[in-house]
Order: structure tokens, then C-alpha cells, then sequence
């Protein structure tokens, strides 16, 4: 999904927002109630952050809750990937701010993780020197690497298997300014 209405991009441009987007991603249908329990916000704002969402396709009805007061919310199907190149500074910072807390929230928990988990966690910085083609392969390469994982119609489910977990992953790539070389623009050294 490219984002590109200024109002679908404003409407996700709000931190609870996506933490409710993502919530119902990873886990399927859940009440604005549940949500609330489990993001730590009154059923309320949920609520109205829900419908926000809705309004502009990012949720749908999934029909009552269990006592049939409530509705639950979900994804529509086929579920959107979020590529907001584009989509607005303010959109694109509130994401980048969002993964950073997320990695360094994983740094606090690391350590009590079991160890095969800890033991698979990853962080990487690297300093690639590429052409604007070979940038443009590596990141078509990338999400080839990661689209078979992302989580698809009815795979809710696997994530009850104990041996499962959502995995967050967090892909930049961002060219450096121009650096100065010591050569000329021809390639020449200035000897």
C-alpha cells in the first residue's frame, strides 16, 4: 500500500495509532477493551483511534466481541505492508522513533530472554558503497528476503505455537552526503 492521500497519511501519523495497527497484525481481531489492556490506554481512546483507522481502511469490523457489546477490529485482508517512502516527514519520523524505542527496549529485555532467542537477535551498522543500481538490488533483494515471513491470511494462528513469535524487523537504507574524496569530479587525485 502506497500512502499517498494526505488524510490516510495524518490518520496514521499517530503513535497509538500505529502501536494498534501493529497489535492487531501480530496477534488478529481484538476489542478496542483488549487493546486498551494490552497497550496500556483506556478502551476510549482505543476506540477512537480504531475508527480513525477505519475510516480510512487501515481496520475493518470483524464483528462482535464475545459478550456482543464490543466490536472487534482486524486488518482487511490481504493484510497492507506499509512502504512510506514518501509519505510525509512527519509519518516517516514517527516511524523511524517508534523502531529505535522498540530496539532499544529489546536492549533492556535481551538479557532476560531465553537463550535461544537472545542468541538470534541481531543488530547490524554497515557502510556499503554501492551504485544507485546496486542500492536499488540490494533493496529489492531485501524484501524478497523477508516477504515469505511477513505474517498473511490465517497465519494468526501459528503465532500460538510456542516455538513461534513475531520478530520485528527494521530495514534503512540511507545514503550518506557526498564525502569529500580528495579527488577531482574526473576521478583525478589533486597530487
Amino acid at each position: 500500500m502506497e500512502l499517498t492521500d494526505p488524510k490516510a497519511i495524518r490518520a496514521l501519523a499517530h503513535p497509538l495509532r500505529l502501536d494498534l495497527l501493529e497489535l492487531l497484525t501480530a496477534t488478529g481481531p481484538a476489542t478496542a477493551a483488549h487493546c486498551g489492556r494490552v497497550l496500556g490506554q483506556t478502551q476510549a481512546s482505543c476506540s477512537f483511534h480504531l475508527r480513525q483507522l477505519a475510516k480510512y481502511g487501515f481496520v475493518e469490523d470483524a464483528g462482535p466481541g464475545r459478550d456482543r457489546r464490543e466490536r472487534k477490529w482486524q486488518v482487511p485482508e490481504p493484510r497492507p505492508t506499509l512502504r512510506i517512502r514518501g509519505a510525509g516527514k512527519e509519518l516517516e519520523r514517527l516511524v523511524v522513533e517508534r523502531e529505535a524505542a522498540a530496539i532499544l527496549d529489546w536492549l533492556e529485555r535481551k538479557p532476560q530472554e531465553t537463550g535461544a532467542w537472545r542468541d538470534r537477535s541481531d543488530i547490524v551498522s554497515a557502510l556499503a558503497v554501492l551504485t544507485v543500481e546496486e542500492a536499488a538490488g540490494l533493496k529489492a533483494r531485501m524484501h524478497e528476503l523477508i516477504e515469505p515471513y511477513l505474517l498473511r491470511s490465517g497465519d494468526d494462528a501459528r503465532l500460538l505455537h510456542p516455538d513461534r513469535r513475531a520478530v520485528r524487523y527494521f530495514m534503512a537504507a540511507t545514503p550518506m552526503p557526498l564525502l569529500e574524496t580528495g579527488g577531482t569530479e574526473d576521478g583525478q587525485t589533486d597530487d
